[in-house]
């Protein structure tokens, strides 16, 4: 795509800091929680003491042994410092392998292995707690940002390393490893180089400026190790915007914060926003200087994106969201106003971005995709991953001539519209879409927190929903909302806390499925 090509050099993780505190080196970057590497650096802290706190942990990493090339896997207690020290493994032109702190030890194990004897960095609660013992023996060095063990280096006792000049590899070189959701299994190991991140940095930097022309302040809630939060970060850096990073998305604790800091911009997961749906009701108006709300990773309900536009105050308020993948990043990009009300088509996703990414949806069965046979949705993108780590063959057969398979189907308007209907993998035949199915429950009950629609051990569709503060659910109100959608079992009625979900909070359909089998066979499924 010749927009993500001209002069693209990288985007330079390692330095990006440093290069914004060029600009913007009084500008504040807020916490709402103490940093594990940085316990006294407090909560408020310059885009430029940030820097030099890159500067000195790559430091320490080089002193312990890191080169550059070689691969550094973060697995720690969840923390803003996750992406922190990325930025540091990439000054010394390591290359960070960021792994959620809600994967379990087995699977950060198997992640490791495949990796080929990285460094670990993580801290003595996950080792007494996630970790199992092989991973000793499995990485070349583990380093501790917080705690101790007889096995491991603590990077405090590493203060004072001489500093080091920033390594920077060449743009194709690989910069930043993240793991996709693992909706479908094990994740899997994501590349990314300098120029696939810079590819994916240039649309949404185009789409925010007229958007937001000037300076606002952003809340970030966006999970740490995921490669959204860099490009999100390096837009806000560069732009000069405060940065409020979030950890907590509890709604009393961000509506404290909001209420106080009157954020201008809120960049968070889908199923965050729907959290912060009470936010609208707060007397404080915590969402009322509210610009531009932006979602990534999922299509998110329309009910969601009403009520958060509705909660602003500001003029012409504006709802964007980007449709995409761990592997290719933004595709397509739709914008919502207070025009468009709570039954707008939230499978409509938007369009792609001209000049920079393309997409087709390709027939499943040889009939041409529609809203009735939807075919699956490919995309086109510069900011596409180079590779699946140890797993080429299961990367090449997403890619076909250029084009990446996205694993969901779907179809496009003659107007060019991409109309997102399901994951493949999540698709009951003769159901319909059983996302827009969703969108309507959301639509007509609003004492809904999530509801998800899975095919139940008969195969009949099984609605799983979630109520707020878990009240009963209302049957009668149920089978109103409910007249008119194909048929479905009776709703299951569990917690919302109950079901799994990945690191960007998206609900793992396939293992809700599982568990609610084993639950209804007297397993253990819950």
């Amino acid at each position: 795509m010749l927009l993500q090509r001209i002069a693209n050099r990288g985007i330079r993780l390692g330095t990006l800091f440093e290069r914004a505190a060029v600009r913007n080196g009084a500008n504040v970057v807020i916490l709402d929680h103490d940093l594990d590497i940085a316990p006294d650096l407090g909560r408020r802290a310059t885009v430029a003491e940030i820097a030099d706190l890159v500067d000195d942990f790559a430091s320490r990493l080089w002193s312990a042994g890191v080169r550059p090339g070689r691969r550094v896997v973060v697995y720690k207690s969840n923390s803003f410092d996750i992406t922190l020290l990325a930025c540091a493994v990439a000054r010394t032109g390591g290359v960070p392998v960021l792994l959620s702190p809600k994967l379990d030890g087995e699977t950060v194990a198997e992640l490791i292995r495949r990796t080929d004897e990285p460094f670990l960095v993580t801290d003595q609660e996950k080792l007494e707690q996630e970790l199992p013992a092989e991973v000793f023996g499995l990485a070349h060095t583990v380093l501790l940002t917080k705690g101790g063990h007889p096995d491991g280096i603590g990077l405090a006792g590493l203060a004072g390393s001489p500093r080091i000049a920033p390594v920077t590899m060449p743009p194709e070189h690989p910069t930043l490893i993240t793991h996709t959701s693992g909706t479908t299994g094990t994740p899997k190991l994501a590349v990314h180089t300098g120029r696939t991140l810079e590819a994916r940095y240039r649309p949404q930097a185009t789409v925010v400026r007229p958007l937001v022309p000037g300076r606002e302040t952003i809340a970030m809630h966006v999970s740490f190790v995921h490669s959204r939060l860099i490009t999100a970060l390096a837009i806000s850096l560069f732009r000069g915007f405060p940065i409020l990073v979030l950890a907590d998305s509890d709604p009393r604790h961000v509506g404290d914060l909001f209420a106080r800091l009157r954020p201008g911009i809120l960049e968070a997961h889908p199923n965050s926003f729907m959290e912060w749906e009470e936010l609208a009701e707060d007397p404080r108006r915590p969402l009322a200087n509210v610009k531009l709300f932006s979602s990534t990773f999922d299509a998110i309900h329309p009910r969601t994106v009403q009520t958060m536009l509705n909660a602003s105050a500001r003029r012409a308020p504006v709802f964007g969201q980007l449709y995409g993948q761990s592997e290719v990043g933004p595709a397509v990009v739709r914008s919502f106003s207070k025009r468009r009300g709570p039954d707008a088509d939230g499978r409509c996703v938007g369009m792609p971005f001209p000049g920079f990414t393309d997409v087709r949806v390709v027939s499943r069965n040889g009939a041409p995709p529609s809203a009735e046979n939807p075919g699956f949705i490919e995309v086109r993108s510069d900011g596409r991953i180079v590779t699946y780590l140890g797993e080429q063959e299961r990367y090449d057969k997403q890619v076909n001539d250029g084009w990446w398979r996205m694993g969901d189907v779907g179809y496009r308007t003659r107007w060019g519209c991409v109309h997102l209907l399901d994951r493949e993998v999540d698709v009951i035949e003769g159901f319909g879409s059983t996302l827009a199915a969703e969108d309507t429950l959301f639509a007509r009950l609003a004492d809904l927190a999530e509801v998800v629609i899975i095919p139940g051990p008969d195969g009949r569709p099984v609605p799983v929903v979630c109520t707020k503060d878990d009240r009963p659910l209302d049957r009668t109100a149920w089978r109103a909302a409910a007249a008119g959608l194909p048929p479905m079992a009776d709703p299951v009625q569990w917690k919302l806390g109950e079901l799994p979900a990945t690191a960007t909070t998206k609900i793992k359909r396939l293992e809700l499925a599982r568990r609610l089998a084993a639950a209804e066979d007297g397993g253990a499924g819950r």
